[in-house]
């Protein structure tokens, strides 16, 4: 599905080049459950947004599918990133002046899907995260368990190929975690592919493989 190949990445600090990612390499297989793991400042979340598209190498290579998607434009990494991936983020990221279930249909609407379409959708999925009498409420009226599981079914509006959660139960109490865990649990028997970034060695246990990155390189892979 994913083919990272020597990945680096490389910022420019007032005439300084700081190595945040150095000769990343490796794949992510349809259906995976993979962990990110590493100390804080390794890199991890960098990678997550390169393989989220959300930010581009300075070097290598990286294919989706078997298409180099390393040097498209950016309009066209944009329509990729709607169409294949959902994004969870340990601090939610909800529009706080929409509803859970207008915060779900967004991604749909740049997707260029029907309004009732997006709206039945929309439902149906926070139905599915158990949220279905909480449609109508703004963000700031949600717990922050709630906010994430809103996250979880904005995040499969466009019935992505790849859920990329970074530290998705960073911001919850541990009950509430679980129940975000369990979500992507389930999703992933569903036969979706989950990676995620976690510092956290029992969710890391999760997964079927573990990449641990230190320092900007790829430490090592585990595979449960």
């Amino acid at each position: 599905m994913i083919r990272l190949e020597n990945i680096a990445k490389k910022y420019d600090l007032g005439g300084t080049n700081v190595s945040a990612l150095d000769d990343i390499s490796f794949t992510i297989e349809q259906g995976e459950f993979v962990a990110i793991m590493g100390p804080s400042g390794s890199g991890k979340s960098t990678l997550m947004n390169i393989l989220g598209i959300l930010d581009n190498a300075s070097s290598g290579a990286y294919f989706l599918e078997g298409h180099n998607i390393t040097s498209l434009p950016d309009k066209e990494q944009a329509r990729i990133r709607n169409r294949h991936f959902g994004f969870i983020f340990q601090s939610f990221n909800l529009f706080p002046e929409l509803s859970a279930i207008e915060n779900v249909m967004l991604p749909m609407s740049y997707a260029g899907i029907g309004f009732a379409e997006r709206k039945q959708r929309a439902a149906e999925l926070l139905d599915r995260v158990e949220l279905s009498h909480r449609m109508t409420h703004l963000p700031t009226m949600l717990s922050g368990g709630e906010q994430q599981r809103v996250a979880i079914a904005r995040a499969l509006s466009n019935q992505p190929n790849l859920i990329l959660a970074d530290e998705p139960t960073g911001n919850l109490p541990t009950d509430k975690g679980q129940e975000i865990l369990d979500i992507l649990t389930e999703l992933h028997r569903s036969g979706t592919t989950i990676v995620m970034v976690t510092h956290n060695d029992a969710q890391g246990d999760m997964a079927q493989r573990v990449i641990n990155i230190q320092d900007g390189l790829l430490h090592s892979e585990v595979r449960r």
